[in-house]
């Protein structure tokens, strides 16, 4: 198998400190915990940013605050979200890719997502492919359900992204397909052959889903985006905690984990050059 990709997800649009005290929101806060996670061995970092209160913003300000930090320390792979949160207009999500990260998210379509609705139209999925294909920009296609990796391929057809595809697999956020392992492999079946993939299991399900990950020759991604607890009715306290279980885990079952280099090697990163340190994005 291919050495193992670690993403961290530090933070996320849903999570407060509500739910937990330690989730990181100011800028200096998710850059932190993004470098202490790269120490663990996470070689990407997902990336949402909020504002003063708190609360979910695509403000390109508080995006370039944390690209900035980060890359003073190390040389992690960002992946922007074009998400935000669900009210966020589609110019506000197309403007991140004006800071030309390494790899920014693609939602491959419109779902119910909690209480809410997640609106991702035809149109506005082949704008963010338009931009993402010309400013070299890597498509982490975000699916939520098999109707999104069908959705990517349609696009796909017509140009707009270039193979090999690479898919986050999203299980068990409500709204979306339930974090089971039949359908992890059902989503596995279901993209081209030559792309590579990562998975998520909301919740309670994380360690279940990043274990079959590993063994299935996929990649992971883990932190306080996705769970605030590292066990049952513990709390972690940094998102590093979940980025050295699974070294650990990879290393008992004999998977070796990816630097951040090698992660672009694995991903076929087109602006390589884009977020090493010293860099200017």
């Amino acid at each position: 198998m291919e050495k193992l990709i670690i993403t961290v997800a530090p933070t996320g649009a849903q999570t407060t400190r509500d739910h937990t005290p330690y989730i990181p929101l100011t800028p200096e806060e998710i850059a932190d915990s993004i470098y202490e996670s790269w120490k663990a061995g996470a070689a990407i970092g997902h990336v949402h940013v909020r504002d003063v209160m708190g609360e979910n913003t695509m403000d390109l300000s508080i995006y370039q605050e944390v690209i900035d930090r980060v890359k003073e320390k190390c040389d992690i792979i960002l992946n922007l979200t074009t998400a935000g949160g669900l009210e966020t207009t589609e110019e506000e999500r197309l403007r991140v890719c004006e800071l030309n990260p390494e790899m920014a998210t693609f939602d491959a379509g419109t779902m119910n997502f909690g209480s809410g609705v997640f609106y991702n139209s035809p149109s506005f999925l082949e704008k963010l492919a338009t931009e993402t294909q010309k400013r070299k920009i890597k498509p982490e296609i975000e699916a939520f359900d098999v109707g999104m990796i069908h959705n990517a391929l349609r696009i796909a057809k017509k140009g707009l992204m270039n193979e090999p595809f690479h898919f986050q697999f999203v299980l068990g956020v409500a709204g979306g397909m339930p974090a089971t392992p039949k359908n992890l492999m059902h989503m596995v079946d279901s993209i081209p052959a030559n792309s590579t993939w990562s998975a998520i299991g909301a919740s309670k399900h994380q360690l279940t889903i990043n274990t079959m990950s590993i063994l299935l020759g996929g990649h992971v991604r883990v932190g306080m985006e996705d769970s605030v607890y590292f066990r049952k009715g513990e709390l972690a306290k940094t998102n590093a905690q979940f980025v050295t279980r699974i070294v650990n885990l990879a290393e008992t079952l004999g998977r070796e984990v990816a630097t951040p280099d090698e992660a672009r090697e694995i991903l076929h990163l087109q602006n390589k050059n884009k977020n090493k340190v010293g860099g200017k994005i």
